[in-house]
């Protein structure tokens, strides 16, 4: 590479997340609220890690990180469900949809988050997060999380 030059990193145009879901009931749960602000697009997978029983997935939007004023933004028809360790799914929805749910329920829609739930309340999940489209692009919009 020439000197001066930097090369694209994808880590700096995508904010991926992961989460470890365990919610110990069988309810529609929020996975995580993201801030949408400065992304036009999101996509959620989902990983098997604990049980066989049948999911449901639901992206949902807020006016806060909280989850206030919750819409339904897409309902994941799963057909054939993640039903074995290590089976995964994906979902996504763009910047446009999220806006014309704002429009129609009159709420300014920000933040976003995947809603599981299981039949059975002891499976498990992992849950990655991918925000894009970014607005502003920088070194390690993707970072490593270390507890």
């Amino acid at each position: 590479m020439a000197s001066g030059l930097t090369a694209k990193k994808l880590a700096s145009e995508i904010a991926v997340t992961m989460y470890d879901f365990d919610p110990n009931a069988t309810t529609s749960t929020a996975v995580a609220w993201v801030d949408m602000k400065d992304f036009t697009k999101f996509m959620v997978g989902v990983m098997r890690t604990v049980g066989t029983s049948t999911m449901t997935l639901i992206l949902r939007a807020a006016t806060t990180n909280a989850g206030a004023n919750v819409q339904t933004i897409v309902t994941k028809t799963i057909s054939d469900s993640p039903d074995a360790v290590g089976d995964y799914i994906f979902e996504e929805c763009v910047a446009e949809q999220i806006a014309a749910v704002a429009a129609s329920s009159g709420y300014a829609l920000r933040y976003l988050a995947c809603y599981l739930s299981f039949a059975t309340g002891t499976d498990e999940a992992a849950v990655m997060y991918i925000r894009s489209g970014a607005k502003f692009q920088y070194d390690e919009l993707t970072a490593d999380y270390v507890s």
